[in-house]
C-alpha cells in the first residue's frame, strides 16, 4: 500500500476521530498568544483511502490539505480531490483555481513538500 505524507490541522476537520486512521509521526501547536487562534498540527501518514476519507470530514470554510509520495501529491478540498505532480506546475492549475474559489489565499495554495 503506497503511503502519503501530510500536515492536518485539527480545527479543519469536522470530526477529528478520522486522525485515527492515520499513523502520526509528529505534533505541533502554533504560538499565537490567543488560545482560541492556535492550531493542532498532526504530520501523519496514510494511503489513499485514508485521504479520501479526510476529504468528506473537512470543513467548508477554507480548508484543506495536501499529501505527497515522492513527486505524487493530491490536494484535497472539502469533497473534492485532486491529484498532480509537485514537478510539473501545469498539473496544479485545476486544484489552485478550485481552491481560490473557495477564498483560500494564492500564497497558501504553494503546496510545499519536503
Amino acid at each position: 500500500m503506497k503511503k502519503y505524507k501530510g500536515t492536518i490541522v485539527q480545527e479543519s476537520l469536522i470530526d477529528d476521530r478520522c486522525l485515527n486512521d492515520f499513523e502520526i509521526s509528529n505534533f505541533r501547536v502554533t504560538k499565537d498568544d490567543n488560545p482560541q487562534n492556535r492550531w493542532h498540527l498532526f504530520t501523519v501518514f496514510g494511503s489513499k483511502e485514508n485521504i479520501e476519507k479526510v476529504a468528506s470530514n473537512l470543513k467548508a470554510e477554507k480548508w484543506y490539505a495536501h499529501f505527497w509520495n515522492g513527486d505524487d501529491v493530491i490536494a484535497i478540498f472539502p469533497n473534492k480531490l485532486f491529484t498532480f505532480k509537485h514537478s510539473d506546475k501545469s498539473t496544479w492549475s485545476d486544484a489552485i483555481e478550485y481552491g481560490r474559489k473557495l477564498g483560500i489565499p494564492e500564497e497558501q495554495l504553494d503546496f510545499l513538500t519536503e
